[in-house]
Formats: structure tokens, C-alpha cells, sequence
């Protein structure tokens, strides 16, 4: 049989292995097991749960509905806008096409938010839609279709621009008076509008071209 020493140390251990399954130890082993498996715990920034996230954004922007991100109130469009010279030079005619409505709220719906207009017949710069508006209110009334003599196009990153002469002929009266332009175009809202125009009666003994 066993000696009175042998059996406290066998006892000790029973004692040791006895407390290794307490209901403490069970859940320390069990917190420790789900923090070293757990997917979550091992993404310690969020790094998945932001991809997560950028890919149902991503989702929602591709069927439309999420809006793209805005500056200044207005859309900016998140890809680049192609344009061809024909469609710059088509850019002219939706402008000559709103002056024929003889409605000046169209034609002031051709500008960008932030435009300048610089025009013929006006000392003042037109920088808004409200003012571009108030200058067709006067412009209209000689109910003016222009057309282009000689034009110049450039295309560049995100913008457009069609320079050069043309020619209104007024139909309240008949009469003809030829200019020199300037249109630049900038991708706005869906559409290309004008961001800066200038318009200025062709100086007295130059010629055409010269």
C-alpha cells in the first residue's frame, strides 16, 4: 500500500487536473478558442467589413441607385466624358436651336452653373443663369439664327472649345451682322454646357479671315 507521503502528493494531483475542467477555467478556454478562431477577430481594423461595404456601394452606384458624388451642388461625373469635333461643333447648333424658341430661359439652360458670358451688345459680364437670362430677354426680341462662317475646334481633357466667325441674320428686320466667338464647353450635369462664351462685332475694315 502507499505511503502516507505518496498519497498527498497523489492527491495534489488529482486535485490540479480536477481544476483544469471548473466551469472558470472551461470558459476561459472557450473565449480563448473563439478569440484565435473567430474570422472577425482576426480582421483587427474592420479591413472586412470596409471592403464589404465599398463593394455594396459599388453595387448600388452601378444600377443607379446611389447618386454620384457632388461638388458646388452639382453632379461631377466620377469618368471622363469623350466628345468628337462633330459633336462640339453640334454643341452650336443646340445653342442657335434654343435662340429660336425665343424663350430665354432655354438659352440660359445652354451655360454652366458657373459660366461667363462676355457678349455683344453688353458691358456686363453674365456669370449666372439669372443674368445670361436677362440678357436674351433683349437679345430674343430680334428674334436672331446664327450660323457658322469659320470655326475652330480643340478638344482637350474634360473640356471643349469652338472659336472663330459667324453670322446672325436678325428676323425682325433682315439686316446681317458677322462676330467673332468663342465657345468653351464643360461636361456638367449629364450634358456639355457652356462654360465661358465671348461674342464681339468683327472690328470696322478687317477682313474676313485676315
Amino acid at each position: 500500500m502507499f505511503s502516507q507521503g505518496i498519497k498527498l502528493v497523489l492527491a495534489c494531483a488529482l486535485l490540479q487536473d480536477a481544476r483544469a475542467f471548473t466551469p472558470a477555467n472551461l470558459a476561459f478556454s472557450q473565449t480563448r478558442a473563439l478569440t484565435t478562431t473567430s474570422p472577425t477577430s482576426l480582421d483587427l481594423f474592420g479591413l472586412r467589413r470596409r471592403k464589404k461595404s465599398l463593394e455594396v456601394i459599388e453595387s448600388k452606384e452601378a444600377n443607379g441607385s446611389v447618386a454620384p458624388p457632388r461638388a458646388n451642388g452639382k453632379i461631377r461625373d466620377l469618368k471622363k466624358k469623350s466628345i468628337s469635333e462633330e459633336e462640339v461643333r453640334s454643341l452650336f447648333s443646340l445653342w442657335n436651336n434654343a435662340l429660336a424658341t425665343g424663350d430665354s430661359r432655354i438659352v440660359a439652360s445652354r451655360y454652366a452653373s458657373e459660366c461667363c458670358l462676355l457678349p455683344t451688345v453688353s458691358d456686363t459680364p453674365r456669370t449666372d443663369f439669372d443674368s445670361v437670362k436677362d440678357y436674351f430677354d433683349a437679345f430674343l426680341l430680334k428674334k436672331p439664327q446664327g450660323k457658322i462662317i469659320e470655326g475652330y475646334i480643340k478638344i482637350g481633357d474634360g473640356w471643349a472649345s469652338d472659336t472663330g466667325i459667324y453670322e446672325f441674320t436678325m428676323g425682325i428686320d433682315g439686316s446681317k451682322v458677322r462676330g467673332r466667338y468663342s465657345y468653351v464647353y464643360t461636361y456638367e450635369d449629364g450634358a456639355w454646357k457652356i462654360y465661358h462664351h465671348h461674342s464681339s462685332v468683327l472690328p470696322e475694315g478687317i477682313a474676313l479671315g485676315a
